[in-house]
Parts: C-alpha cells; sequence; structure tokens
C-alpha cells in the first residue's frame, strides 16, 4: 500500500465506510480486504447468490452518505488472537478467519495486500476498528469519525480470486476514488473522461493499428501495416543510436532448452509463465522468457580479452510468458511481446561509463518525443531481511547498489531507493512512466549483474594472464514495445509525430478525372521517392467526407488535389494543428512541401507542445 498520509488514511476509512454500507443493504455479506490504492480504495466482497450490479453503485453510495452524516467515531479495540478467531466464527466472516488462522499458525500471512493492512502481531493479539454497527478486522489508522471523509465516488466492479489463487473463490471487488476535495475529485474524473477519448484500445482500432484474434489466442497482438510501421521507424532509431554508442547487432531463437534458464535462475522465478514445448523427440524446450542466458553463450562461443571489453549486444525479439488470462488486457499485458534489449560485458572499472552512457541514451530518446519529465526514477535495491530473493554474492551487490547510486546521483535524477524491487541478479534503475489513465509503467531499465556471468563461468584474460569474470548490464531503451506503444498513443491521442505516423501526407482529388488523379498519383510517388509515406484518395466521396477521413486517421498533412494545384503546382495544405510546421499564409510549392515533411521525418523532430 502507498504510504499512509493523510489522504491514504482517509482512502482506508472510505473503504471500511464501504463496507458498512454494503453490509445494511446486505447483511449477509462476508468480507475480504479493503485496502486504499492509488486514487481510491476497493473492498472484495462475496454476497454468496447476489451479485452487485453497477445499478447498486448509486444505492451503496447513498448508504454510505447516511453514515457520513451520522459522524459516526471510528473506534479502535483489540483481542487476543483466539478471540479474534471465535468472534471471526460468530460473526460468519470466513476470509477473515482463514487471515486469522494464518496470523496465529505463521505470525504472518501469504499475501501483501492484508500484511500492509492488519500487520503480522506474531499471532499474539489483533485490532479491530468499528464504525457504527460494522467492526472490521485492521490495523489502521483511521479517520477519528466518519464525517471527516472528503469526496468520493465509487466506480467499478470486477471479479477478484481470494488471495489471487484461480482454486479459490471469486469475490466481487468495489473501486471507488476518493480526495481531499470535490473540485479535485471532479478534475479527477475529467481526467478519466479525456482518458476514454486516448485510451490505446479504442485508438487502436480507429487507427487501424494492431487487432487480436481468438483463433491466435488471448495476448497475442497482431499489427496492421499502418501499426508495423510504429514498430520498425522505433527499431529504426533504436538502431541508429546503438550505431553512435559501437553497439553490435544479434539475434537468437525464440526458445531455448529449459536447463539455460535453470543455470541463469529464471526457470524457478518465472515457473507459472514458462511455455513449454515439446519435441517429437522427447526433448524439452520453453519459449524465451528472457534473453539474457541467450546472449551470455554468444559471449561464451570464444576465448575473451580485457582489451576485447565493452562488448554490447542489442536486439529487437520477442518474449512469452503465459501471462494469466485475467491479467491480460490491450498492449498493457500481453503474452507475446517485442523487447529492445541488450547486455554489455564489461570490466568492473567500465561499469560507471557503460551505465552512465546508457541513461544519457535513455535521456536523449525521451527527450526526443516529449515525455522526459512526466517520470520519476526508481534505485531499486535488495531487501537484506531477505536474503534468498537473490542470486550472488552480498559483497558483489554492495558494489553494484553503490555504483548505480552514483550514477543517479550524477545524472540528478532523483532516484527513489525501492528496497525489494531489485532483480533476481542485481540492483537496477527503472524509468517510470504514467499513461492516460495515471497508471505507473515501468519502461527504460539499467542493471547490473554480478551473479549471471559468474553462474555461466564468463571469463576474460586480463593483462596478467589470469581469468577474471566480467560484470553484465542489461539494459532497457524502451522495454516491450507493446506497452511503449500503447504509452504513445495515449500520450499524443493518436497524433503520432510525423516520423512516426503511418501515413505522413495524404493526397486528395477534387474529382476523379484521369489528368487530377494521374496528377496527385505523380506527387504521391515524388514524396515517396523522398522517403514519404504517402497515399492518394481518389474515391467518388466529396471532398468533406475525404478531409473528415484523413483527419480521424491523424494525418499529419493533407493536400487537396484540383485543376488549381494542377495549374500552379502550389497548395496550401492542411496541416495538423498540434505540429511544428504551420499553416502558411499563402499557397506554398508541392515540391518545397514534400521536402519539408522530408526534413522533418529524417531529422525526427517533435512538436514542442501536447
Amino acid at each position: 500500500m502507498a504510504k499512509e498520509d493523510g489522504l491514504q488514511v482517509s482512502r482506508h476509512s472510505a473503504a471500511h465506510i464501504m463496507a458498512a454500507a454494503i453490509q445494511h443493504l446486505w447483511p449477509k455479506a462476508k468480507f475480504g480486504v479493503g485496502p486504499a490504492v492509488e486514487n481510491g480504495f476497493y473492498y472484495d466482497i462475496d454476497l454468496g447468490d447476489k451479485t452487485i450490479s453497477e445499478d447498486d453503485l448509486p444505492t451503496i453510495e447513498k448508504e454510505m452518505k447516511k453514515i457520513i452524516v451520522a459522524n459516526q467515531p471510528f473506534v479502535k479495540s483489540e483481542l487476543a488472537i483466539d478471540e479474534a478467531i471465535a468472534w471471526a466464527d460468530k460473526a460468519h466472516q470466513p476470509y477473515k478467519k482463514e487471515l486469522l488462522g494464518d496470523l496465529k499458525h505463521k505470525g504472518t500471512t501469504d499475501l501483501k495486500e492484508v500484511e500492509d493492512i492488519i500487520g503480522s502481531t506474531g499471532a499474539k493479539s489483533v485490532t479491530f476498528y468499528q464504525v457504527g454497527d460494522f467492526i472490521d478486522l485492521c490495523r489502521g489508522p483511521h479517520l477519528t469519525n466518519s464525517g471527516d471523509l472528503g469526496a468520493f465516488k465509487l466506480m467499478r466492479l470486477a471479479g477478484a480470486y481470494w488471495r489471487g489463487k484461480e482454486t479459490n473463490p471469486q469475490l466481487q471487488r468495489v473501486y471507488g476514488v476518493a480526495f481531499k476535495t470535490q473540485k479535485e475529485l471532479d478534475d479527477y474524473l475529467a481526467m478519466l473522461e479525456e482518458a476514454k477519448k486516448r485510451d490505446h484500445r479504442k485508438l487502436g482500432q480507429e487507427l487501424d493499428l494492431f487487432t487480436f484474434s481468438d483463433l491466435v489466442g488471448p495476448g497475442l497482438p497482431l499489427y496492421t501495416p499502418r501499426g508495423t510501421v510504429i514498430i520498425e521507424e522505433l527499431k529504426r532509431a533504436l538502431r541508429d543510436m546503438s550505431q553512435e554508442y559501437d553497439m553490435q547487432q544479434v539475434s537468437i531463437p525464440h526458445l531455448a532448452k529449459l536447463e539455460l534458464y535453470k543455470t541463469s535462475g529464471h526457470a524457478d522465478k518465472f515457473a507459472e509463465e514458462l511455455f513449454h514445448v515439446k519435441s517429437h523427440y522427447d526433448q524439452e524446450f520453453v519459449l524465451k522468457p528472457v534473453n539474457c542466458p541467450h546472449h551470455t553463450q554468444i559471449y561464451a562461443s570464444r576465448q575473451r580479452s580485457y582489451r576485447d571489453l565493452p562488448l554490447r549486444y542489442v536486439e529487437q525479439t520477442m518474449q512469452y510468458r503465459d501471462e494469466k488470462p485475467g491479467q491480460i488486457g490491450g498492449l498493457q499485458r500481453t503474452r507475446g511481446f517485442t523487447v529492445d534489449d541488450g547486455h554489455t560485458f564489461c570490466r568492473v572499472d567500465q561499469i560507471q561509463e557503460e551505465a552512465s552512457m546508457l541513461v544519457d541514451i535513455i535521456q536523449q530518446f525521451y527527450q526526443s518525443l516529449g515525455l522526459w519529465g512526466d517520470h520519476w526514477v526508481s534505485l531499486s535495491v535488495r531487501d537484506k531481511s531477505v536474503p534468498e530473493r537473490y542470486i550472488g554474492e552480498p559483497v558483489d551487490w554492495d558494489t553494484a547498489e553503490e555504483m548505480l547510486e552514483q550514477v543517479a546521483t550524477k545524472f540528478k535524477l532523483g532516484a527513489k531507493k525501492m528496497v525489494g524491487e531489485a532483480a533476481i541478479y542485481g540492483p537496477k534503475l527503472d524509468f517510470m512512466f504514467k499513461d492516460a489513465l495515471g497508471r505507473e509503467t515501468q519502461l527504460a531499465t539499467v542493471q547490473l549483474d554480478f551473479a549471471m556471468p559468474k553462474r555461466f563461468g564468463l571469463t576474460y584474460v586480463d593483462q596478467n594472464s589470469q581469468e577474471i569474470t566480467p560484470v553484465m548490464i542489461h539494459r532497457a531503451i524502451l522495454g516491450s514495445f507493446e506497452r511503449f506503444i500503447m504509452l504513445l498513443i495515449e500520450h499524443f491521442a493518436g497524433r503520432f509525430p510525423v516520423w512516426l505516423a503511418p501515413e505522413q501526407i495524404r493526397f486528395l482529388t477534387v474529382n476523379q478525372t484521369d489528368k487530377i488523379v494521374n496528377y496527385a498519383n505523380d506527387w504521391s510517388e515524388k514524396a515517396k521517392d523522398l522517403g514519404l509515406r504517402a497515399s492518394v484518395d481518389a474515391s467518388n466521396e466529396s471532398v468533406g467526407k475525404k478531409i473528415r477521413l484523413a483527419e480521424e486517421l491523424k494525418t499529419p498533412y493533407v493536400v487537396v488535389v484540383g485543376e488549381k494545384e494542377l495549374e500552379t503546382e502550389s497548395t496550401t495544405p492542411r496541416i495538423r494543428s498540434d505540429l511544428i510546421v504551420k499553416q502558411p499564409d499563402k499557397p506554398m510549392k508541392l515540391e518545397n512541401l514534400i521536402k519539408t515533411i522530408a526534413n522533418e521525418s529524417k531529422s525526427r523532430v517533435n512538436r514542442t507542445t501536447m
């Protein structure tokens, strides 16, 4: 759960008030957990045969307001663990009883969010909070009175397996949002309305970028020609940057023997997410969940000298993870996804320079898209209290964490140290960006890894002819292409910078005479010769409808071609308002127009404002 400042306390209290209202409306309700979350709260409910619908939300809100107006106090109490279990049994609250049983016998629970809410008391006693006639197992804290709650609104319903296990009963999760003032709530709801317009799933269909097929399978996106343009342009931009920094392209297969991932440690970490493939010859493989073990084998294919380092391997390839069906949605989480992946093998004395170079590349890339600044950076380190979660030697971890912290300080990243968020093999700098719904998505990352090279026995020969283990730096500039494209669609609302636009210029004919159509086709071909993505709409539709269609597809430049344009070889183009190139005051030569657009595309310049 997020830090329990005043707003989080208020949201936590809102969850209890909602549960109290539900208990008033459906006295036999059984309750799971009800934490505060970002922007709001939720509670997991079991109403037996009753299913809460969207139509019930206003009724629950009305009951909540009664409790708020009554200004009922939140009263804290404490019970011995056996008394608490007896209470849960008598109150017919089996989910609370299960949690209490875990606290009694294990001293904790396996569910992180429950630990955050009720804590671990060593199975001796637990605390309760009561508001009105509703009593709940809870660590707190809460508001003093229900009347202290600010503005709130119930938003939606979802299904949630108890404790996140598919073999457990499915409960109903009721979500709400809460803020200190009505204005803050109204502003948030207005942002959500804007976000709906920018939803990548909606725009992805409208702009003909990607699709899904039941025959192909859930979580496996199919990119149309227009969507593939965006992927290929991003790949080209990354390859251009890689060449500037002497990074070498490599290529690996999409599957490998399970032993590869057992050696790397990923077989255990991704045990439930691996796609297993068995050959006719009884040989077992898995679709690759990560690429780094493959890259170690390219390094290991020959003897390396200290003079060879650093070696920087990069590629854009697909990975596969068997995500839970309930977690798959749009491009946010998929089973097959393309990654921009890279691994540098270097000496310890090269770490600072290599990591700094990668951070510099990340900063340049996101600045070029106008995304730098709307992010925060996580310095993800290990949790020393649970060393069994990680591989490698503590002294290596100490060195790696210190070096990454120095890099973060050098670039003034303002990195927040996040304990327990490190990868299994080392600490990392994660660059977190927000989508149109305010959800945080980790895209770029730089990770130091002392452990995996040792596990694979990688070495280089130093100047004293001694075999030394190299350090491995994992890096991703944009991470998953799927998530990055999702972010781009929603950030730009489909109005991509010219260099990324699936179609950069469209010529519209005033009529369908051969002379006009041929003229439009000639200019389209000239634009293509300059490297532009151009098309001609010579359909029988009216010019107004053709223009609307081009605008719906967010086409940056639209040129209407008629007799006047044919005679003067000039045009007054329709230019998307967000572009750096602005609407000209007078007609401009078509030749100058397409050269200007070509230069804009090749330089990958971006608009200056949203």
